[in-house]
């Protein structure tokens, strides 16, 4: 929201437009005055609505030597007051003034005023042109209300500008059909999920607690026993099926904000909304969904504790059956206030990319694993649902507590220096040759079942799961079978700088398996910058000595990593040693990086040069210090 609200009064000639604003500022009434007064300036402190806005009040003229700048000012307007004072100048309003704002590209409120109402004597007359303008309103849907006033006898003259900060701040058409009588679809569904969000136990009402945490966070006041009550009588007379001993319904607090809108006090609605970060046009800020987070280069983002809390608590909260897996209708709920489940999510094919019970529904352990992957790989999507689905930070930090930023890592041409990577979440890309075993990989790492059957991979693949590691501490490891995208992905610098670890893999029963590694990593010699793995699988079958210039042994050994691990996807215990060396050599890269370069080693000749020179030196001092001492 702009922090300057522009407030123009348009209307013909007469109708006291000068007059309305001169009785606004020096509070009476001012006669023989200019006919088109400068603009004014209304510091915050003198804002009723808000306390943190000036408002801008621009005078102008309908005269048609002024049009141009009539248009101009209009163009600039944040709301605009339609003053009229007679039947002809009511007419003219439908007739020009509403059709000429349109003409103009010009989208903003309006706020109709029938001034000079000390003239009309019959109450019934004034009360007949105010009825004139219901169907006008019914009409223009720009017109946000309609008021009498007087600039002669200070009557609602302050509402009347009241009503136009109103209008700006806590307009009403977003929210509420005029002609329906009824609340709008977006703010339908912008109060359901704020329902959604403040239903903590998720029983499908709001407790006295609930409302009252409500209250407190958007208003910061609490609600007493006698509110409570005042707030059901009025539900109840809308509906009374809408509150219940256990509280109020998601029906029972859409009735409650239609009510405020048929009342005039939207305002509360808007409170309401703006508390929980949405827009005039009743969306999530984009500062909010997205927030700035910096990440330096060769850096990578993960779930704080904080974070990972959070997800487990919401897993716990929709595991309705407590059977230990979501299903896909505890699913659909969790996700209920977001727009769907994740693009990536969809695309990849989840929940097949990670741990699920027997009956297909993701664990607490999958659920994790997912969003550590999401988060790895794109860690605006996460900061995006961490709004929609309620995450509550500190004040300052808001969603991106629940991240934290990984220390950089950077690639070397020589073996990297030892040391952990202060990471726990990896990435390995598993290449070898079509029919090696990737695939039966991948599924007996997310504990599936192994198909003998072979079955190419067209698309990729991805696998994420937690591994843990000797001494106990776990980390995440995702796995990914590039398809035929493989190519593009290995030719890709970026692509490869978001790889921690390779896994190798060639059939060991199968004579030219071996050989597709060799030509591969001769293919793209920018491999040899990452942490390796070997991995022999089918060793369930008989051996076979490979068709290739070097044994895999031998091969390894040239590269100084250590020899394949033979590996079945019927060994239970040989593939969670592969899944723990994959990890290790990913934490651990110096461990598993090929030796490409030889490290520069000081040059042995000047160490000898500079030997030589120290003994020189000190055989001349020594003998010119014998020199001196028998001098007489």
């Amino acid at each position: 929201m702009s922090s300057d609200v522009r407030l123009v009064l348009c209307g013909d000639e007469g109708v006291g437009k000068s007059s309305l604003i001169t009785s606004f500022v020096k509070e009476t009434f001012v006669p023989n005055i200019q006919s088109v007064l400068p603009p004014i300036s209304i510091p915050p402190e003198f804002i009723s609505v808000a306390n943190n806005l000036t408002m801008s009040i621009v005078d102008t003229s309908s005269r048609p030597q002024d049009r141009q700048s009539l248009n101009r000012e209009i163009r600039r307007a944040n709301v605009i007051l339609l003053v009229y004072s007679d039947h002809y100048t009511s007419e003219r309003i439908p007739l020009f003034w509403l059709p000429y704002f349109r003409s103009l590209g010009v989208n903003v409120p309006v706020v109709l005023c029938a001034n000079k109402c000390d003239l009309v004597v019959d109450t019934d007359s004034a009360e007949v042109i105010l009825d004139e303008m219901i169907p006008i309103m019914e009409e223009f849907k720009e017109i946000e209300s309609c008021i009498r006033s007087s600039a002669k006898e200070q009557y609602n003259v302050n509402q009347a500008f009241y009503l136009c900060e109103k209008a700006v701040i806590h307009p009403i058409a977003p929210l509420f059909d005029s002609k329906e009588q009824n609340l709008k679809s977006p703010a339908v569904a912008a109060l359901q999920r704020i329902f959604f969000l403040c239903d903590k136990d998720q029983d499908g009402f709001l407790n006295d607690k609930e409302m009252n945490d409500l209250q407190l966070k958007c208003f910061n006041k609490s609600l007493d026993p006698f509110d409570h009550q005042e707030i059901k009588s009025i539900i109840c007379k809308a509906d009374a099926g809408s509150v219940t001993e256990e509280g109020i319904s998601q029906e029972g607090f859409i009735a409650l904000n239609k009510i405020f809108a048929l009342k005039g006090r939207h305002e509360t609605t808007w409170g309401i909304l703006r508390t929980f970060h949405y827009t005039d046009s009743l969306s999530l800020s984009d500062k909010f969904l997205y927030p700035r987070f910096d990440v330096p280069q060769y850096s990578s983002v993960e779930l704080s504790p904080a974070g990972y809390r959070f997800f487990v608590d919401l897993f716990l909260l929709f595991d309705k059956d407590n059977d230990g897996g979501l299903n896909s209708i505890e699913l659909n709920s969790l996700f209920a206030p977001t727009p769907e489940i994740p693009a990536s999510w969809t695309k990849s094919q989840f929940p097949t990319t990670t741990l699920c019970n027997e009956e297909g529904h993701v664990t607490l352990q999958g659920w994790l694993a997912q969003w550590s992957m999401t988060t790895f790989q794109d860690h605006k999507t996460t900061l995006a649902y961490l709004a929609w689905l309620g995450f509550e930070g500190s004040e300052r930090g808001g969603t991106t507590d629940a991240l934290k930023v990984t220390k950089p890592r950077r690639r070397r041409k020589t073996r990297p220096k030892p040391g952990k990577v202060d990471r726990n979440v990896f990435s390995c890309y598993v290449l070898g040759a079509p029919d090696s075993g990737k695939s039966a990989i991948l599924d007996r790492f997310l504990n599936r079942p192994f198909y003998p059957l072979y079955m190419p991979t067209i698309k990729p693949r991805i696998a994420v799961n937690s591994v843990e590691m000797q001494g106990g501490k776990q980390c995440y490891m995702i796995l990914e079978e590039l398809g035929e995208l493989e190519p593009a992905v290995l030719d890709n610098p970026t692509k490869l700088d978001e790889c921690d670890v390779i896994c190798y893999t060639y059939d060991s029963s199968n004579p030219d398996s071996f050989q597709h590694i060799v030509d591969l990593r001769s293919k793209y010699p920018q491999l040899d910058r990452l942490p390796a793995v070997f991995a022999a699988l089918k060793a369930d079958l008989d051996k076979q000595q490979q068709r290739s210039d070097q044994q895999p042994d031998a091969y390894t050994r040239e590269l100084g990593l250590s020899a394949p691990l033979h590996v079945s996807a019927t060994w239970t215990s040989s593939l969670s040693e592969l899944f723990v060396q994959l990890a290790e050599a990913a934490q651990n890269p110096s461990t598993a990086t090929p030796i490409l370069e030889p490290e520069e080693k000081e040059s042995p000749v000047m160490p000898m040069i500079l030997a030589s020179s120290a003994v020189a030196i000190v055989v001349a001092t020594v003998a010119w210090m014998f020199r001196t001492s028998r001098e007489p």
